[in-house]
């Protein structure tokens, strides 16, 4: 029988689709009392064997090959732990008039998290770039992340009321860097079989990732925090998003090229660094916010959809462009080998 594919016209990530209707599912049948119990246990664990996937996948030593490309690396992770937290800050100014405390909350948390990888990867093969700076600097930026963002939080979001602590930032420890390294060590020994795996594995992600959305959105709705957001709000949201991401591709693509990037580096460089990881995001926010995740990841989530949209457009007209003629940086084979940090899915 014929496999069924996701129509290439449809504007939305399928994948999308079914956080959406896993946040549906939580609306109409949230997890109460013991069944609120079983899938928080199921979802911390869920989120420490996601961290093992990806420690595990990581190679150490094409990583390492990969840092004598390290001007481009360092930018990238500057504009996602240093120029997009800023921005972050700068709206604060936006409440209450755009955005309620908790949207606010989000979406400063939306700007701590590190870039996607599988996209940013894919979206700068499309435009004809360099791919292999495509896959180390994903990489890095989602190894960074697992110490930045949660050292970001407890600094940033502190004041805001996100109830960051030290036993937060323990939790991160335990759920998030213990399995990320325990991955690292036993790579040596279970990396052939994640690699022969890996088609596998990627529903093991998407599925972790959907039990963590079905968990927090369901501790929120029996909170009663969903009255906190208006369509109103939720408008304020989208168009500060929007020039959020306006802004960030922007200057990835203009300070890069005033850096000095060739096109092929540039093209890496902004879809690198422009971009949001909501594989990361998502178990992150779970473990730091508890049960205002929901709100929490709701920025996430919406810049998510937003950017894959508004980048797969560029880079279709990268493709095109005049200075593209020249043939496409190409995969070598150790590039090839060099697994993503992030998920396997095309959300990363």
């Amino acid at each position: 029988m014929k496999r069924l594919k996701w129509p290439s016209w449809l504007p939305i990530d399928p994948y999308i689709l079914l956080l959406l209707g896993t946040v549906g599912l939580a609306a109409l049948l949230p997890a109460r009392g013991t069944g609120a119990d079983v899938a928080s246990g199921a979802s911390t664990a869920a989120i420490a064997f996601l961290f093992f996937l990806y420690g595990a996948r990581l190679s150490t030593r094409e990583a390492m090959d990969g840092l004598r490309h390290w001007r481009l690396h360092v930018t990238v992770l500057a504009c996602t732990f240093v120029v997009f937290p800023l921005l972050g800050l700068a709206a604060r100014g936006l409440e209450p008039v755009l955005l309620n405390h908790s949207l606010y909350t989000g979406l400063l948390f939306l700007t701590l998290v590190p870039s996607t990888v599988q996209s940013s990867i894919a979206f700068t093969s499309i435009a004809r770039g360099n791919v292999p700076a495509a896959i180390c600097a994903g990489s890095f930026s989602s190894l960074v992340g697992i110490v930045a963002t949660p050292l970001l939080a407890a600094a940033l979001l502190g004041s805001t009321g996100g109830g960051f602590s030290a036993d937060s930032l323990l939790k991160i420890v335990l759920q998030l860097l213990v399995p990320f390294l325990a991955g690292q060590v036993l790579r040596r020994w279970i990396g052939g079989f994640i690699t022969r795996h890996k088609k596998v594995l990627g529903y093991v992600d998407r599925g972790s990732i959907l039990l963590v959305v079905y968990t927090a959105f369901s501790e929120g709705m029996v909170q009663g925090i969903w009255h906190q957001v208006s369509p109103l709000r939720l408008g304020g949201l989208l168009a500060v998003e929007a020039v959020l991401l306006a802004v960030m591709l922007a200057l990835t693509w203009y300070g890069s090229k005033a850096l000095g990037f060739n096109r092929e580096d540039r093209i890496a460089i902004q879809f690198a660094g422009s971009k949001k990881s909501l594989a990361s995001g998502l178990p992150m926010a779970s473990v730091l916010f508890g049960a205002q995740a929901s709100l929490a990841v709701l920025p996430l989530m919406l810049f998510h959809q937003m950017q894959l949209m508004v980048c797969a457009v560029i880079a279709k007209r990268r493709s095109h462009d005049p200075e593209a003629e020249r043939p496409a940086v190409s995969r070598t084979p150790a590039a090839e080998s060099r697994i993503a940090v992030g998920t396997g899915t095309r959300s990363g």
